[in-house]
């Protein structure tokens, strides 16, 4: 348990405002020296850091002001484009937030596991706030060997997004649902110019490109990041699938003439993204992207549906990840920080109204059952998964992405046709991050 100092100390120590200090920033309750909430009149300010911008910070700022509904007076400073080096750098200076969001589960372990993010477990004990009310995946990738150091503000869910156009013009009357499909479909949907160039790819298979990443891939060949010894396990049948199948299409269109097609393609978050300009069939993506579609590409007809597997019994499995939010240490307000925090996580309506803004899933099963939310057909896929209990969420480990990287790494390798024997590779990959958590020391 982590003890913040008392308010006069904390105040001096850190030159707080007085309205902070009157909040009681690190006054003490009568459960274990816990920084007390703070009361529904009082006056006092909170800094949030997150790294969204445009349009997704402002409906972000809407959710924290919501806040006000409990706490009247409270102000609310919303800084983004904070991403979690700019996070770390605060807290390695003593100048954190009071409420951190990251953008990604990676790091879990290391914010974790370091006390960069102060432990919640006591608040949440103190406060006896019922965590089943998250779905599992979520639950596993918002904590670290027991400590819950950050709770969620909605998550994202990964599946097959499809032009309905292109599959129909190859007659494919229905998305795939087995890899082999895929292959399939992805050949039958690519188009190449006379001189061979590709004009048109089926699916983009360039890992590290777009949502072509690790984790998010894993699942749907049943790969797992770890043995029961706890172990790295990616020199595994599982592992090596995935790695033959994506090379097997980067074959198909030829390793140089992929690279030139994938290097004069739109950014991911960009109007120029290859999907949105019919340059792709079919792709892997987030819930979010049915946003960006309807605001940038109204005029593309796309379906969705979950992401095809190897094997026809773990259909409907799928990657989940989502924005983490965490009081940093030396949080100046940590009492009405953590209150923050769980507004954030179980206010079923501020969690609905957020998610309609920026179209991203619900973390709560109360919240994905109510009503208001509003759903689609292609969004309901992404509901549907977030639903079935066979999501899988970020490997967590104390060394943030490192294994994530370098397993992406040699992916990119291999498919450049740089590796000479795949199990041998993917066996160095393993004690190349087994070395690094030895390192750690966590």
């Amino acid at each position: 348990m982590r003890k913040v100092p008392r308010a006069a100390l904390l105040c001096v120590a850190a030159a707080v405002s007085l309205s902070a200090c009157a909040a009681g920033a690190g006054k003490s309750d009568q459960s274990g020296g816990l920084a007390a909430a703070p009361g529904k009149d009082d006056k006092f300010s909170l800094t949030v850091w997150s790294n969204f911008s445009g349009r997704e910070q402002a409906e972000v700022t809407k959710a924290l002001e919501s806040f006000k509904k409990k706490y009247p007076n409270a102000e609310i400073k919303h800084e983004g484009s904070q991403d979690d080096d700019k996070i770390t750098a605060g807290i390695r200076s003593g100048n954190p937030p009071d409420v951190a969001l990251s953008f990604t589960t990676d790091n879990i372990g290391q914010f974790c596991s370091s006390g960069s993010f102060q432990d919640l477990k006591p608040y949440i004990d103190r406060d006896k706030v019922d965590l089943s009310q998250i779905t599992d995946a979520v639950r596993s990738y918002t904590e670290y060997k027991g400590n819950r150091c950050a709770m969620p503000m909605l998550s994202d869910v990964y599946g097959l997004y499809y032009n309905k156009d292109m599959l129909a013009a190859a007659g494919i009357s229905a998305p795939p649902k087995s890899t082999a499909e895929l292959l399939d479909f992805a050949k039958r949907t690519t188009k190449k110019a006379p001189d061979g160039s590709i004009e048109v790819a089926g699916f983009l298979p360039t890992m590290l490109f777009y949502a072509n990443r690790p984790p998010i891939w894993a699942p749907n060949f049943g790969a797992k990041w770890a043995g029961p010894d706890g172990k790295s396990a990616l020199a595994s049948p599982e592992w090596a699938e995935m790695l033959k199948f994506q090379k097997e299409l980067v074959d198909f269109y030829g390793y140089d003439n992929l690279e030139r097609f994938r290097a004069g393609l739109g950014q991911e978050y960009s109007n120029d993204h290859a999907f949105h300009q019919q340059k792709i069939a079919m792709m892997m993506d987030g819930e979010y992207r049915t946003a960006f579609l309807k605001d940038q590409a109204p005029n593309v007809k796309f379906g969705t549906a979950p992401f095809p597997t190897i094997k026809p019994d773990l259909y409907g499995i799928g990657f989940t990840t989502g924005t983490i939010m965490g009081v940093p240490k030396g949080a100046k307000n940590a009492g009405a920080a953590w209150e923050l925090v769980k507004h954030l996580s179980f206010d079923t309506e501020t969690i609905v109204t957020l998610a309609n803004g920026i179209k991203n899933i619900p973390s709560t099963k109360a919240a994905l059952a109510d009503p208001r939310l509003e759903v689609d057909e292609n969004f309901k896929t992404f509901i549907d998964l977030a639903q079935s209990g066979k999501l899988q969420g970020n490997p967590v480990t104390p060394i943030g992405d490192a294994h994530i990287k370098a397993i992406g790494d040699f992916a990119t390798s291999w498919q450049a046709g740089k590796v000479p024997d795949l199990m041998a590779g993917l066996k160095d990959v393993d004690k190349q991050i087994d070395d690094q958590i030895a390192k750690s020391g966590k």
